[in-house]
């Protein structure tokens, strides 16, 4: 694939694309992430600031009687709450100071009079503005940065009336830590999966194309060899041609073994032709899914002796034993095209014979197995080698003995039978040993 520039260029879109959209989707479910880390955390302070702002306002209810006026019982409640106008508001002292319902070290309280004029004050008290914020909830900065949620709401007295304001505020210092770190994190871990995600892209991006790449070059291959099995009998019937017309004169003998020479050439190319007419509409019915138009129940045991009475004479020419064995109890029927299978029959059975020695056996024979019907074509013949059994039905190959040009063919019939064998969703397998022979196993699924 690296010497092809089509896929390695296809490649990389492939990868590019999908880099992108998964980083696309990672940033988004980071974003998603962060948002919800942070606002289940806004939610949690808000809800933990309401309840002690809460538990405050009912129990300073109780003892508050005029308006405005701090009365003794608040600081035994708050012991350590400080008026604005004595001694004891200094910020120095305040950093010392840790009441009972509020931590000194996150919450402060502020309690304003109806004229928003500040009281007293409690908790830690950071440098913020001494001013009222009329609004229920608010975020202050203090001078250092350091931000504060707050809370604001009526203060009443045990009467009902309006005492004045109450203001809960909270240090977010802690809050913004965790999500600056969760922040980092995803900054830090982000590019990192990108990069990963760049790099396994990149390998995904293989895996698919990789069977696109291979079909490409079986393409390749196959046109190739087509190719060159067409230009065989070409030429020689070119040769042939010319070397009459650079004859003074032709005898009539002479151009009656030039024109029998040409037709034997041309025999040869339109087996090529036809053989590859065939796969090319095996191919189309596989493909498309079509071959089942022509499909009708065939009964296997009457094809297999009908091919056997076919081939007789090839095998008595050959010098070579064919007999058939039907091993079944009932009739087996099977579901398929008959013109096809009778094809992949007979070229199973005739490549047999044509590498079987003299005085050699090809046997037939057929078993109902499971949910299949297995016919089996077993030679006595010269065998495969273990590295060449892998490739013996790829398009036109051919094994320097077994499968040699001296012996005829165009090197497309096992191909044939495995395609055809295919189409009726079926299988054929080899099984071989040199100087022993071979057997073609095929597994076609019964009618029912």
């Amino acid at each position: 694939m690296k010497q092809n520039r089509l896929f390695s260029k296809s490649r990389w879109q492939l990868a590019s694309w999908y880099a992108a959209i998964l980083s696309i989707v990672l940033f988004i479910c980071a974003l998603g992430f962060y948002e919800a880390v942070a606002h289940a955390h806004r939610i949690t302070i808000d809800r933990e600031l309401k309840s002690v702002a809460g538990t405050l306002h009912d129990s300073l209810l109780p003892v508050l009687e005029q308006p405005g006026k701090i009365e003794p019982e608040v600081k035994e409640l708050l012991p350590n709450t400080c008026l604005v106008e004595t001694d004891c508001y200094k910020r120095d002292r305040f950093q010392s100071l840790r009441l009972g319902v509020i931590g000194q070290d996150k919450y402060y309280l502020r309690l304003f009079d109806l004229s928003e004029n500040l009281v007293a004050v409690a908790g830690m008290q950071p440098e913020l503005p001494q001013v009222f914020e009329r609004e229920k909830w608010s975020t202050l900065n203090d001078a250092e940065g350091i931000r504060y949620q707050q809370i604001s709401f009526l203060l009443h007295t045990q009467h009902g009336k309006n005492w004045g304001y109450i203001q809960v505020g909270r240090s977010l210092q802690d809050f913004d830590t965790y999500v600056g770190n969760v922040r980092w994190l995803l900054l830090l871990g982000v590019p990192l999966l990108v990069l990963l995600v760049m790099v396994a892209s990149w390998w995904l991006s293989g895996l698919a194309i990789r069977p696109i790449y291979q079909s490409y070059q079986q393409m390749q291959q196959f046109t190739a060899d087509a190719a060159h099995e067409l230009r065989t009998p070409l030429a020689a019937i070119q040769a042939t041609a010319q070397s009459d017309l650079m004859l003074p004169s032709l005898s009539e003998d002479k151009a009656k073994n030039t024109l029998k020479s040409i037709v034997r050439q041309n025999k040869r190319l339109s087996y090529l032709v036809a053989d590859l007419l065939i796969l090319c509409r095996i191919d189309g019915e596989i493909n498309s899914n079509t071959s089942h138009k022509k499909r009708e129940k065939i009964a296997l045991a009457n094809l297999i002796i009908e091919v056997e009475e076919d081939l007789a004479a090839l095998a008595m020419a050959s010098e070579i034993e064919l007999s058939s064995q039907i091993k079944v109890s009932q009739p087996v029927e099977i579901v398929g095209d008959r013109t096809q299978l009778y094809r992949l029959i007979t070229n199973l059975v005739t490549n047999a014979i044509q590498y079987t020695p003299a005085v050699g056996k090809v046997t037939l024979s057929m078993i109902e197995e499971h949910n299949d019907v297995v016919i089996s074509i077993r030679d006595t013949g010269i065998g495969i080698a273990k590295k060449d059994q892998k490739h013996i039905f790829d398009r036109f190959y051919r094994v320097d003995k077994a499968r040699s040009r001296s012996q005829g063919g165009s090197g497309l019939g096992l191909a044939i039978a495995k395609a055809i064998a295919l189409a009726h969703h079926g299988s054929i397998q080899v099984t071989s040993e040199l100087n022993k022979g071979s057997t073609f196993i095929v597994r076609l699924p019964l009618a029912n």
